[in-house]
């Protein structure tokens, strides 16, 4: 709505007040994790959200016109691309899997990217707009084709007061958009509300993945007490006895930060293949494989990888098709199918 007030020179201001939207914490969450991170200077409003969803389906944003942030964060794919690696507008490859999106305004250490090199969600929507290999534009360029464009001007004034267009309002539409992408309502979600019942299979396969002698992952991706399911820190994870990718060393400058990446949220698994930060695992068979007795040692291997001289933690093939029955009881079907969070 519209309201006149009146300054201490008799001028008229016209100030608009968006409509708040505060986020939807789901009961789990709200049980056991505290509050999310709400940035004080871009609340999450309707007009806001509204906008930041038009703007990520949008193809504006690049410098042909033909890639939105959604062709690299797909919603039936949980926001990540089931391709190892993206596309950009000119058919160029990235070296990295595209990171899922959901729950977050969790993050609380607000580093994001694989390697950490964006410090705030709204600093990351930055990135891929001027990135060569992505959507290859200028942020000069794409606020004068929001400016010019017979919708956008109106909805930036509903949004932020203000029908000038510039990059910040732009990235904090998109993080507002961003942060209603909530994932709380998995199967195993449903267990410990007391909604439903888990297989044997799938007991058994959290059981090993709490056991510190079997599957031992809780250390890194969370448990019943962090439904979030990643600690949202880096890990070097016995991918690799020669590091080439340096990951968040290659941000921070140190090197016994080599070879870490930000630990995924476990979430939507059966949506989000291939996996790890280069989508060299194509099944989850093969994820399970590799801490079972795929893991290399390296000068900066998580000393969480107790067993790295042994391979891994070698698991038995029961314990192995319980673990991902597990694993796969983490995905939230309701997510990928919310209108709210696709393109119509």
């Amino acid at each position: 709505m519209f309201f006149i007030c009146f300054s201490c020179t008799n001028e008229k201001v016209d100030t608009y007040s968006p409509t708040p939207s505060a986020l939807q914490i789901p009961q789990l969450f709200g049980d056991k994790i505290i509050n999310p991170v709400i940035p004080f200077d871009n609340p999450q409003t309707v007009e806001g959200i509204a906008l930041g969803k038009k703007l990520f389906f949008d193809p504006i944003l690049s410098a042909d016109n033909s890639q939105a942030c959604a062709d690299c964060h797909k919603p039936e794919n949980a926001f990540t691309d089931p391709d190892r690696f993206s596309d950009g507008i000119n058919g160029t490859l990235g070296t990295r899997n595209s990171m899922p999106l959901f729950n977050l305004a969790w993050n609380y250490d607000e580093a994001f990217f694989w390697d950490g090199r964006a410090f705030s969600l709204e600093h990351q929507a930055f990135n891929p707009v001027t990135d060569p290999i992505e959507m290859a534009s200028t942020w000069p360029e794409v606020e004068q084709k929001l400016q010019d464009h017979s919708e956008y001007p109106t909805l930036f004034n509903q949004a932020f007061g203000t029908s000038k267009i510039d990059s910040s309002l732009v990235t904090k539409a998109i993080a507002q958009f961003e942060r209603t992408l909530i994932s709380s309502n998995s199967k195993f979600d449903k267990y410990l509300l007391g909604e439903t019942s888990l297989t044997p299979q799938e007991l058994n396969g959290f059981n090993v993945f709490m056991d510190e002698n079997r599957g031992d992952c809780f250390h890194c991706h969370g448990s019943e007490n962090n439904p979030l399911w990643t600690d949202n820190l880096f890990h070097n994870n016995g991918l690799d006895a020669i590091i080439t990718d340096l990951g968040l060393g290659e941000v921070s400058g140190d090197p016994a930060d080599n070879g870490k990446f930000k630990s995924p949220s476990l979430r939507n698994l059966a949506f989000t293949a291939p996996y790890m930060h280069d989508g060299r695992f194509a099944t989850l068979d093969d994820v399970i494989d590799h801490y079972s007795e795929g893991l290399q040692d390296s000068p900066t291997i998580d000393p969480l990888m107790k067993k790295v001289a042994q391979g891994g933690v070698q698991l038995s093939p029961q314990d192995k098709a319980d673990l991902k029955a597990f694993l796969l009881a983490l995905s939230d079907y309701e997510f990928i199918n919310n209108p709210a969070f696709k393109n119509q």
